[in-house]
């Protein structure tokens, strides 16, 4: 199959990329290799793809609609697996304008030349973010959405009905997933477990806003690999899913286990809590694993022990 990946030389892309060039499919990854975070990191994604078999590499922005339909030309993609966002609860609070202009205008881009191009599968990269205040725990994909507490979360939540109205209108085949904070081997540098694992490291305070005992619904990225490829396969007209573990941890035991890790004791520094935050994300993944057959199979602790592995790998490299 051929399949074309915006955001392709992220955290996530990569390893979803890594798994279907395993199964032999035929890959085009588009990313800007923008300045969110240390493009070398990226590159680097990219150069470790290559190495397991050649991939067409598009360096565009989806908002260069033009570019972008000369890469979709290039590649006749059969699949597009849209991750390309600007990402980020709290920074979207400083940038709504560029987050919209990402994350909704780019995504219209990007399900305008699937359209265009009788791509057969689309699959967006939602967020957990959507549920904004929800106090009812589990997350289920049928409670209130319409409530969101970002700019971030309210680009999401956009991008779902944008493809809802693709998937009305044109007859596409598009599936929404929401992923519970992911993480694993080769996180992006500002995420909270891998910026925690650096300031521990390297002794510095690790922030806390709030108590510390805010929870989050922890995803390990292989989890959230088989969603997506059980995606791919089942295909359906319009439908949302939840990816996440379907556990939750606070804060301060996250802080713990990354402890435990690397045997170094956290210095805390307990701020305010921030805007935009949740107080608890919690998936119910009872329809994805009805109809995707997903089954996570990597608990926090095991998880933070083989990201620990990676991040200490990381720092001898």
């Amino acid at each position: 199959m051929r399949v074309l990946i915006t955001g392709g030389a992220g955290f996530i892309a990569f390893h979803v990329a890594s798994q279907l060039l395993a199964q032999g499919h035929d890959l085009t990854l588009v990313d800007n290799f923008d300045g969110f975070y240390d493009p070398a990191i990226k590159r680097g994604n990219v150069k470790d793809l290559q190495a397991i078999r050649p991939v067409r590499i598009c360096e565009i922005d989806i908002l260069e609609q033009e570019a972008l339909r000369r890469a979709f030309e290039s590649s006749r993609p059969e699949a597009v697996i849209h991750l390309a966002a600007r990402a980020g609860v709290r920074p979207s609070l400083q940038a709504p304008s560029h987050y919209a202009s990402v994350n909704i205008t780019g995504t219209v881009h990007v399900l305008e030349l699937a359209r265009e191009f009788g791509v057969e599968r689309f699959i967006f990269g939602s967020s957990s973010s959507i549920y904004g205040g929800n106090t009812k725990v589990p997350f289920s994909e049928g409670h209130p959405t319409d409530r969101p507490i970002s700019p971030y979360a309210a680009t999401k939540r956009a991008g779902e009905l944008l493809c809802h109205t693709y998937a009305h209108n044109y007859g596409m085949h598009v599936t929404c997933l929401r992923f519970f904070t992911v993480y694993g081997p080769r996180q992006r540098p500002e995420m909270a477990i891998h910026r925690f694992a650096r300031l521990i490291w390297e002794g510095k305070e690790v922030p806390v806003y709030g108590d510390g005992q805010t929870r989050r619904d922890y995803t390990y990225v292989e989890d959230i690999v088989s969603g997506v490829l059980a995606a791919i396969e089942l295909n359906p007209h319009y439908e949302i899913f939840n990816l996440g573990e379907s556990q939750t941890i606070s804060l301060r035991d996250l802080i713990a286990l990354l402890e435990s890790g690397l045997s170094r004791k956290a210095r805390l520094c307990f701020l305010p809590s921030q805007p935009g935050d949740m107080e608890v994300t919690f998936a119910d993944i009872g329809k994805a694993q009805r109809f995707l057959g997903y089954q996570p199979k990597t608990p926090i602790r095991e998880g933070i022990r083989k990201f620990v592995a990676w991040f200490l790998a990381s720092r001898k490299a």
